[in-house]
């Protein structure tokens, strides 16, 4: 597990603030990092866009996008990363988009999560993590601690 405590020290210390938007986390990332007292000088919010909907208008998510590419897919991790740090005006974002389970379909299999990173001053970055059909509150766990450990990596960076 990330050492929230020293990834929001990080950020201070960059003077960096954090935003996330979070599709099948449905907020996981966000209430990790205010678990931290004093938190707020640096996490500015979360957004949590479960459905496509909530994407085109909370995140700016191209509806042509979504279209040729699904919600769960790197593209659409890219705008949302972008949108969040655009629209919380933050230094730094990070999104989740997956299927935590159960389910899923030999194309998008349930496991499988994509996460995009919007740095200021950096070109925007995208992964892609196949967890595998875990269930759904491992996925969502494991989705969770990647993207943190996504923003503790851009800081050490």
């Amino acid at each position: 597990m990330i050492d929230l405590a020293q990834l929001l020290h990080l950020a201070r210390s960059a003077g960096l603030t954090i935003a996330c938007a979070e599709s099948c986390t449905g907020g996981m990332v966000a209430a990790s990092l205010t678990e931290v007292a004093g938190a707020s000088d640096v996490f500015d919010r979360g957004f949590v866009t479960y459905s496509n909907q909530a994407k085109i208008e909370m995140l700016g998510v191209l509806p042509q996008t979504l279209q040729d590419f699904g919600a769960v897919s790197e593209q659409v991790a890219a705008e949302m990363a972008d949108g969040a740090r655009a629209r919380a005006q933050v230094g730094l974002a990070v999104s989740i988009t997956g299927i935590a389970g159960p389910g899923g379909s030999a194309f998008k299999p349930e496991g499988r999560v994509c996460f995009g990173l919007a740095h200021r001053g950096f070109a925007t970055q995208v992964q892609t993590v196949e967890f595998g059909a875990l269930g759904r509150d491992r996925v969502r766990l494991a989705a969770r601690d990647h993207a943190l450990a996504l923003l503790q990596a851009a800081l050490l960076a």
